[in-house]
């Protein structure tokens, strides 16, 4: 008889792997197309200090996202990856809150 951990010991992972990394691929163009624009709106106004501060912000939060993902697609290139930490996956969801923010303010 075998049981659920048999099964997952010995589950082929097939191309669920490359296909995570191509999902970490994709979303990190999204987030870099993003972080551009938002960039682009906030250093298009007058250069005051509050636009370059928020500009420093978006490009901080870009680059933290760009480690996150880069971190990820490396460890998604072995046989059997690790799951992705919970420090590593909240980094990713702050970052793509706070740019999804950044993207609603370059709107209105």
């Amino acid at each position: 008889m075998t049981g659920p951990s048999a099964a997952a010991d010995g589950r082929d992972a097939g191309l669920q792997p490359e296909r995570t990394r191509l999902a970490w691929r994709r979303t990190t163009l999204a987030c870099s197309v993003v972080a551009v624009l938002a960039l682009r709106q906030a250093l298009r106004g007058s250069g005051a200090s509050t636009e370059l501060a928020g500009a420093a912000v978006i490009a901080l939060v870009w680059l933290l996202f760009l480690w996150v993902a880069h971190r990820r697609i490396r460890e998604l290139a072995v046989v059997r990856p690790a799951a992705l930490g919970a420090r590593a996956a909240l980094a990713a969801v702050g970052c793509a809150v706070a740019l999804a923010v950044f993207a609603l303010a370059v709107i209105v």
